[in-house]
């Protein structure tokens, strides 16, 4: 192992959080230096990562994308692709590109109370580089790059046929007139079924529950006002216009269950023909947003479902076999291609083995700190994002403001080290960090750090009270080192 450099702070991850603290940092820190490691051969995370057919934005770009580059066009929701291009060129044009060290992997990450440094270790073509920084902001996202939340299909490997996870979709897979199984009804297969119903014979999909799905509009040109209207104010406009309409939407559907309940199956059954039971289907136990509220793109799944090319069955399966699924209402599918879109694997710190003076840290047992930095961990960020009530982006801003914040006030207090410190264990009631009851958040809830039910231990949950905090709030808790 060789030593590589040393940074005033290191990002880890070059996803849309990663550019995005990226950007923060050159501009609210213009004397600090900083480097952003990817494990990945380009910039984009996520939108890098997932290329499965139709795959896109379940929120509009305007509160999602950047708010210090206008998305330029008058789409509300993109594809995967037009997202990806959008970061890495907001990456290129300010020179964001130059900090990011591609192909490296951060494996481990280690705080010495002796230097008051984080020490990296990096993996780039078969070498292992150590890298320090006083300061590092993990923006590595939310779920495991390199492996899905675990399918629980008995017998699966009985099936003859190809079994593809959309996490990892072959670019070379041919769909086209085969029978395909989804197994799952979360975003991911709502956007990929339409687009393989294009040219697949059939595509089924098995569910064990159903799930609230709202048509949504992909958007279209602007008003003349808004044409007229400076590029960047037109931007903030919209972007103020959807920040303003998803708050009041997920507090007016918190606050009246019933009525948002009654609204969203109303939308759903004036747009299923009279063949489907839209009660069996689409009608889910649960009130709107305790899970999150799917988005179905100019109604793209129920034209595919009036046009009989897709076909919903809602029942558990009970075994998998040679040419298809049983399921254990008595029915048969037959299948070429299994799909299993049954979710993602949520972790925090990407792989990364973490610790303190030499001694390995379990994430999982700590307390979140307003959302961003962990118990115990001292000048280390989480750029997290909000899963509800506003788009992941903002949430992740709001980490980048905060850092650059604290950073600034740290150095010019001559202070060394901040770390997260809770008196009160004993009076504190756990949270979740994200409150979803999602599968597969409910499953990973134990490996996930925790929230608190007071305080700066509170999970985030609006988006203007956090961007005061963010930016005016107070230190409480945290525990500050001096220098000499």
């Amino acid at each position: 192992m060789s030593f590589a450099s040393c940074y005033d702070i290191i990002i880890v991850g070059a996803g849309i959080a990663g550019v995005n603290c990226g950007y923060r940092v050159q501009t609210l820190l213009p004397d600090h230096t900083y480097a952003i490691l990817e494990a990945r051969n380009s910039a984009g995370g996520t939108w890098d990562l997932m290329r499965y057919p139709g795959v896109r934005l379940d929120s509009d770009i305007y509160t999602f994308g950047f708010s210090w580059y206008p998305f330029p066009h008058s789409q509300t929701v993109l594809d995967g692709n037009t997202v990806l291009n959008y970061i890495n060129d907001a990456a290129k044009k300010h020179c964001i590109y130059d900090h990011i060290l591609l192909n490296h992997r951060v494996t481990k990450a280690t705080w010495s109370s002796d230097t008051h440094n984080w020490n990296l270790i990096a993996e780039a073509d078969d070498r292992k580089l150590c890298f320090c920084a006083r300061y590092v902001i993990f923006a590595t996202g939310y779920f495991d790059y390199h492996e899905p939340l675990p399918v629980q299909i008995r017998g699966l490997h009985n099936f003859k046929g190809r079994v593809i996870h959309p996490q990892f979709w072959p670019e070379s897979l041919d769909y086209s007139e085969k029978k395909v199984v989804v197994v799952g009804n979360g975003a991911t297969a709502i956007s990929l079924v339409p687009k393989l119903a294009e040219t697949a014979l059939g595509i089924t999909i098995v569910q064990r529950s159903p799930h609230y799905v709202l048509p949504t509009s992909s958007g279209g040109d602007d008003s003349p006002i808004m044409r007229l209207l400076p590029t960047a104010l037109s931007y903030w406009l919209k972007r103020l216009g959807w920040l303003s309409l998803t708050l009041l939407g997920y507090y007016a559907c918190r606050r009246f269950p019933r009525a948002a309940r009654d609204y969203m199956l109303s939308m759903v059954r004036d747009e299923l023909p009279e063949h489907v039971p839209h009660d069996l289907h689409f009608r889910p136990k649960y009130n709107v947003w305790d899970q999150r509220l799917l988005t179905c793109l100019d109604g793209d799944l129920f034209k595919s479902i009036r046009d009989r090319k897709v076909n919903i069955e809602t029942a558990s399966i009970q075994n998998c076999t040679a040419n298809g699924l049983l399921l254990e209402d008595g029915k048969t599918i037959n299948a070429d291609l299994i799909v299993t879109a049954t979710g993602i694997k949520p972790q925090i710190a990407g792989s990364i083995q973490v610790g303190i003076d030499g001694s390995r840290c379990d994430v999982s047992e700590r307390f979140m700190w307003k959302g961003m930095m962990l118990q115990g961990f001292p000048n280390a960020f989480f750029a997290l994002g909000y899963l509800t009530s506003a788009s992941w982006t903002m949430g992740t801003d709001l980490t980048a403001l905060f850092a650059c914040r604290l950073i600034r006030h740290m150095k010019g207090k001559n202070r060394l080290a901040a770390t997260p410190h809770m008196r009160e264990l004993s009076d504190l009631t756990e949270r979740p960090l994200w409150n979803l009851r999602s599968t597969y958040m409910t499953t990973a809830r134990s490996n996930l750090p925790k929230a608190g039910n007071f305080g700066p231990w509170k999970p985030r949950s609006n988006y203007l009270w956090d961007y005061i905090q963010a930016c005016y709030g107070s230190f409480e808790g945290l525990e500050f080192f001096e220098g000499f």
